[in-house]
């Protein structure tokens, strides 16, 4: 009986989650800085734009349809898959770790991608001549393949020193380290750089949905709908992690290989992300305590797909917070995520105090 209920509430949680991800996605098409009446967004959207109301201008509907086709729908699109991304690998990062505080930036992936496009940036200006942020689109393009290589160089050295120690712990020590040293040489590469440059990748370092636009966003979709697919591959291996390392090694798996494989597919989706929108924090962290509380299960045949259509939810809700009508321009999104993942963050470590307590 009592199991019954329990995947009533799961799927209704399922059809909620749906519902909730469509809605925030029309709301970021239809709220903005600029005011667009509904009626007009829905003609431009479905290709009907002779019949929007003859009172706005042509040369307003033009403006309107590239506000939408141009801006919202790339934007929209981006914090769905970007969100969906980070959650699965945040959730990818506990589980392999066994700590709930692990997230995509755990193992300095994502220090990794801000150290490339700080060399590129950075240096620019200084030993080039010309600020990257005058490039316009080729710039764009050399930031989002300076910050593949950065965090991709990094995932490779964190897969080697994998297979080399035994211990969670010290992977994660070693994960740490490199986000310091890459945040040192940073630190270092802003010391000798021009105002510009460092102005640039300061606005960078705020992560956006907004940054990735045309072909880098149809691009950037499928790489996603591709590699998150994979991630289900995982799930009989997540699940068996969970057990510990001996009564997985009993069941016949591989712990090297399983925790290669988790960290590798966590690592491509944060680097991919990474590049294309920025370090963006806390949704990686803080999805995966969410499902855990709404769905009531570690079984990851559950908290995985929950876990993306969450992550994809609380990207498109922070992303519509950040670009609200009464704000010029749109806020960092790396504020708003802040505002968001921070308590859940707190709760999780309040709520394990208290049972530490009880014990």
């Amino acid at each position: 009986m009592m199991q019954g209920a329990l995947s009533r509430h799961r799927v209704s949680a399922f059809l909620l989650l749906g519902v909730i991800i469509i809605v925030f996605f029309l709301l970021n098409l239809l709220l903005g800085s600029v005011h667009i009446p509904i009626s007009e967004v829905l003609h431009i959207l479905t290709g009907n734009v002779s019949q929007v109301d003859g009172s706005v201008s042509p040369e307003q509907l033009v403006i309107h349809n590239n506000i939408i086709w141009k801006s919202r729908v790339p934007q929209a699109l981006t914090a769905l898959v970007a969100g969906a991304g980070l959650a699965v690998s945040g959730l990818l990062m506990q589980t392999v770790f066994r700590n709930p505080l692990a997230g995509p930036s755990v193992l300095g992936i994502s220090s990794g991608a801000s150290l490339g496009v700080a060399c590129v940036v950075l240096l620019s200006g200084s030993l080039g001549g010309v600020a990257l942020s005058r490039m316009g689109y080729l710039g764009e393009m050399a930031l989002s393949v300076a910050a593949i290589i950065g965090a991709l160089s990094v995932m490779a050295l964190i897969v080697f020193v994998s297979q080399k120690v035994k211990g969670n712990v010290t992977l994660l020590i070693i994960g740490v380290m490199i986000g310091y040293v890459a945040t040192a040489i940073i630190g270092v590469l802003k010391y000798f750089s021009v105002e510009e440059d460092i102005r640039a990748y300061v606005i960078w370092g705020l992560g956006s949905f907004s940054r990735v636009a045309g072909d880098q966003m149809i691009l950037f979709v499928i790489i996603m709908v591709l590699l998150l697919p994979l991630s289900f591959l995982l799930v009989k291996t997540l699940n068996l992690l969970l057990l510990g390392d001996g009564y997985a090694r009993n069941l016949g798996l591989n712990i090297r290989r399983a925790r290669f494989q988790v960290i590798t597919c966590a690592g491509v989706l944060v680097a991919i992300v990474t590049a294309y929108c920025g370090p963006i924090m806390f949704i990686g962290l803080a999805v995966p305590h969410l499902c855990r509380a709404m769905f009531r299960t570690s079984d990851h045949r559950i908290l995985l797909p929950s876990t993306l259509l969450t992550g994809s939810a609380v990207a498109l809700a922070c992303n519509l917070i950040a670009g609200m009508p009464g704000f010029e321009g749109a806020l960092p999104v790396n504020s708003v995520t802040a505002l968001v993942g921070a308590p859940v963050v707190a709760s999780v470590l309040f709520g394990k105090r208290k049972e530490e307590v009880s014990e």
